[in-house]
C-alpha cells in the first residue's frame, strides 16, 4: 500500500464505485465516498473507515474540506455513457467537463499525491486497426467521449513532481453491482435473454471491448499501490476480451438457454473498435483474470437470487429513465 492510504473517491455510489469502495475497505484502505447521488441510496454499507459524504464535485468549498487529509484521488463521477449525456447536455459539460479542472487544481493545493482519472475507451471512435493501442490518434464521436478525452488533456497538463497522475481507459464494463446498469451491453442483452428469453441486438457486427467488474476494481487499487516509477503520468487501456455483439448474444444464449430468441436490428451507432490492452500487461503486471463467461453467471446468479429485479422495466437501473425521474432531463 505504500504511503497512500486515505482515498476520496468520486462517484462512490455508482456502478463501478459501489464495488470498488468495499474492496478498498478489505484492502485496508480509508475512504471518503463523494456522490450526489443521482441514481439512488444506500449502495455502501457502513465501515468503520468508510466517510460517506452527500455532495456535488461542481462544489468546491466542498471539495476544499473534503480532500483534507486526503492522499489520492479516483475521479468516477460523471454522466455516464452517450445516451444519458445527450439526454441532458449541459449537465453533463458542467460534471463531466467544467467541474474537472477545479477539482484536479484543489487536489494539487491540498497536496494529493496521486490522482487517478477514469476516462474511457470509447475516445478512439471508430478505428480500422487490428489492435487500438494508446498511441493512436483519439477521434472522439460524442461529446460524453470528447470531454473525456479533453480531462484527460487538462489532467496530464497539471502533472508535476509530487502530484502523480494515472489515466485508465476501461472497456464496457460487465457484472453485477448494487448500483446496477442495464445500459452496458454484456448486462443488457443477458438480462434480456433471462427475462424475456429475447436478445435484442442492434447492429451486431460492432467491436466491443468488455471488462469484467472484478478486474476493473482490482485494477483502481494496482493505481494506488504500485510505486510512482510505475504509475506516473501512464495513460493505459483496461480491457479483456473483444467481441461483436452479435457473437455476445450467441455468448449469452449458450449459457442461459437455447430457447432465447435473438433478433438483430438495424443500428445507426458506428462505434467499433478491438482495444489492446498489452501495455497495462508489461508495465503493471495487469492481466484480467475473469471471463465473459464469468460476468454472465454471476449475472444470472444474481437475477435468480432476486438481487437483480425486473431488469428491462425497472427505472433505477438505466441512467436516462433514472435522471427523467429526477427532473434532469
Amino acid at each position: 500500500m505504500g504511503n497512500i492510504r486515505n482515498i476520496l473517491i468520486t462517484g462512490s455510489n455508482g456502478f463501478v464505485g459501489s464495488r470498488l469502495v468495499p474492496y478498498l475497505l478489505h484492502a485496508g484502505y480509508r475512504v471518503k465516498a463523494l456522490d450526489l447521488h443521482l441514481y439512488g441510496h444506500g449502495t455502501l454499507a457502513p465501515h468503520v473507515d468508510l466517510e460517506e459524504i452527500h455532495g456535488d464535485i461542481r462544489d468546491t468549498v466542498l471539495l476544499k474540506n473534503t480532500l483534507q487529509g486526503c492522499d489520492a484521488v479516483i475521479h468516477l463521477a460523471c454522466i455516464s455513457n452517450d445516451a444519458g449525456f445527450e439526454l441532458n447536455p449541459e449537465l453533463g459539460k458542467s460534471i463531466n467537463l467544467d467541474a474537472f479542472a477545479p477539482l484536479v487544481d484543489i487536489a494539487k493545493d491540498v497536496g494529493i499525491q496521486r490522482f487517478i482519472y477514469a476516462s474511457s475507451s470509447s475516445v478512439y471512435g471508430v478505428k480500422s486497426e487490428a489492435r487500438v493501442t494508446e498511441e493512436l490518434n483519439l477521434e472522439p464521436l460524442t461529446d460524453y467521449s470528447l470531454y473525456k478525452a479533453r480531462c484527460e488533456d487538462v489532467l496530464l497538463a497539471k502533472r508535476a513532481r509530487g502530484f502523480e497522475t494515472v489515466i485508465l481507459r476501461p472497456a464496457t464494463i460487465s457484472g453485477y453491482s448494487p448500483r446496477f446498469r442495464m445500459d452496458v451491453v454484456v448486462n443488457t442483452l443477458t438480462c434480456q435473454a433471462l427475462q424475456a428469453r429475447r436478445i435484442r441486438v442492434l447492429g451486431g457486427e460492432q467491436l466491443r471491448a468488455n471488462l469484467h467488474m472484478a478486474d476493473m476494481i482490482e485494477c483502481y487499487r494496482l493505481a494506488l499501490s504500485l510505486p510512482s516509477e510505475r504509475v506516473d503520468g501512464q495513460v493505459l487501456n483496461v480491457g479483456a476480451e473483444n467481441y461483436k455483439i452479435i457473437d455476445l448474444a450467441h455468448r449469452i444464449r449458450s449459457q442461459i438457454g437455447v430457447d432465447v430468441k435473438i433478433d438483430v436490428e438495424p443500428s445507426n451507432d458506428p462505434r467499433s473498435y478491438s482495444l489492446c490492452s498489452l501495455a497495462i500487461a508489461r508495465r503493471w503486471a495487469f492481466v484480467p483474470k475473469h471471463t465473459l463467461k464469468q460476468a454472465i453467471d454471476e449475472l444470472q446468479a444474481a437475477y435468480k437470487a432476486g438481487a437483480i429485479v425486473d431488469p428491462i422495466n425497472n427505472p433505477s437501473y438505466y441512467n436516462i429513465r433514472a435522471l427523467k425521474g429526477k427532473g434532469l432531463a
